[in-house]
């Protein structure tokens, strides 16, 4: 598997996202596009991620996948996909955490994009080792109102 997708699918199930192109220096400068959320929608967005977040450290595979949309697309990765992926990491760590911090919340046409920052980490089944799994900087996605509901769409541009 690529290591560009299987890193965003990792990312998307903490509710974050791929590494961008661009270096960080150079996103940092580069405008983000549409308006910034209204602090009302800031913090229902950030309850859904904590909501996420307390799922996939729990160890809830459909607990994670509700917070995913059924249009979830990443390049060849769909929300089965990332169903997969879930488990497979669910198999390779006892315990998981995420560690999220939202940069900035953009509203582009209806939609909302999420740019954190974070990192994801888990225990080795067997070995008790903590392992790094991920790390992002400032990483955008994309998440839509679907039935009154925030669900994660795919990744930001």
């Amino acid at each position: 598997m690529e290591p560009r997708i299987r890193r965003r699918a990792l990312l998307r199930l903490a509710l974050a996202g791929l590494a961008a192109a661009m270096p960080a220096a150079v996103r940092a400068q580069t405008p983000s596009p549409g308006v910034a959320a209204p602090g009302p929608l800031t913090r229902e967005l950030q309850q859904a991620l904590a909501s996420a977040t307390e799922r996939f450290q729990a160890l809830d595979a459909a607990g994670v996948l509700g917070h995913v949309s059924d249009q979830y697309r990443n390049g060849p990765f769909t929300k089965p996909a990332l169903r997969e992926q879930l488990l497979a990491m669910f198999t390779l760590y006892d315990s998981v955490r995420a560690r999220v911090r939202v940069d900035e919340i953009r509203l582009v046409d209806g939609a909302a994009w999420i740019y954190s920052t974070g990192e994801i980490s888990g225990r080795l089944r067997g070995i008790g080792l903590w392992t790094s799994a991920l790390t992002w900087e400032r990483e955008p996605d994309v998440a839509r109102q679907e039935a009154g509901v925030w669900r994660l769409v795919g990744p930001g541009p």
